[in-house]
């Protein structure tokens, strides 16, 4: 009987890139390393950088040219509007401190925007603890109704807001103001709070509860404290907001020994046309902006915390 013979197999020539460790072996074809994805990481950085840089830019430039001009004079401001002023001229800011009552414009406003901030995060926090902690019927529905505040436009409500504040005799009053303010700003508080509250530890309040704690002096000394980063969170978006607010005292503010500080501005600019004062205006304008700056400075860290504690827990 014959046997069939195997036959040889070809040599693999040398230059195929295929030998005994196989075609997808480092040895057989180039080797991948790690400069590639290092390339692009170092391209993804310095584009990121870039965009960011621009921005800052954009962002600054504006806020360092109003600074700058503020210390200029009427004639400086429209003959070198880019170049630095030839000195310091203080006096516009004590002229639109005084003359153009900026300081009177500034009490009102610090009075306003502080008892509302203290009204909405006192009544926001209490409001969002219960519907964050407590099963009840209707708890969805309450909170849904303070989502839905926060779409419903401002405009639509300003004509019944002025007869519903002019029939409680809080029309052009600052404590009148200061309560429209916290019902302005107390859907957007209970819908941040709600999802804040909900991410503490739910063992801390319990044992409380045990020790014979009530649940008025639980929240006031056990979760308040604890919530402390999302208070100076949703603190820190409500002063912008309510610090800025022009439309509401407008319209329910007409009272010129009342008025804030967006109405002071306002009409320091539309008296332009007949004084030309425009370093005074620059001067107010300013001045409103710098409590704005220095809050977000001071509470910069808390606003990050507040806004990542939920995710990082």
């Amino acid at each position: 009987m014959k046997t069939t013979e195997t036959p040889a197999s070809a040599p693999v020539p040398a230059e195929s890139g295929a030998g005994v460790f196989g075609a997808g072996s480092p040895a057989g074809g180039k080797p991948r390393g790690k400069n590639g994805k290092k390339r692009e990481g170092e391209v993804l950085n310095v584009f990121s950088h870039g965009i960011l840089v621009i921005w800052a830019i954009m962002v600054v430039m504006p806020l360092v040219w109003a600074v700058m001009t503020s210390f200029k004079d009427d004639s400086s401001i429209f003959g070198s509007p880019w170049s630095l002023p030839d000195r310091l001229h203080f006096e516009n800011w004590a002229r639109a401190w005084s003359d153009a009552h900026m300081s009177d414009y500034f009490l009102n406003t610090v009075l306003v925007v502080g008892g509302s901030l203290v009204g909405t995060l006192v009544l926001g926090s209490m409001a969002a603890y219960v519907l964050a902690r407590f099963e009840f019927p209707g708890n969805r529905f309450i909170y849904y109704l303070f989502i839905g505040g926060m779409s419903f436009p401002i405009m639509l409500a300003l004509v019944p807001l002025f007869y519903v504040v002019n029939n409680m005799g809080l029309l052009n009053t600052l404590h009148g103001l200061i309560l429209v303010y916290i019902a302005y700003s107390l859907p957007f508080t209970v819908f941040f709070l709600t999802a804040f509250f909900r991410t503490l530890p739910t063992t801390v309040a319990e044992a409380a509860f045990v020790d014979g704690a009530s649940h008025t002096r639980t929240f006031f000394q056990i979760m308040l404290p604890m919530a402390k980063p999302g208070l100076i969170s949703v603190g820190i978006f409500n002063f912008l907001g309510q610090w800025n607010q022009y439309m509401l005292p407008t319209v329910l503010n007409t009272d010129p020994d009342k008025h804030v500080l967006t109405q002071g501005l306002v009409q320091l600019a539309v008296s332009q046309g007949y004084k030309g004062d425009w370093s005074g205006l620059f001067a107010g304008l300013v001045m409103a902006m710098l409590p704005v700056l220095a809050a977000y400075i001071i509470f910069q860290r808390q606003v990050v915390q507040g806004l990542t504690a939920g995710a990082l827990k």
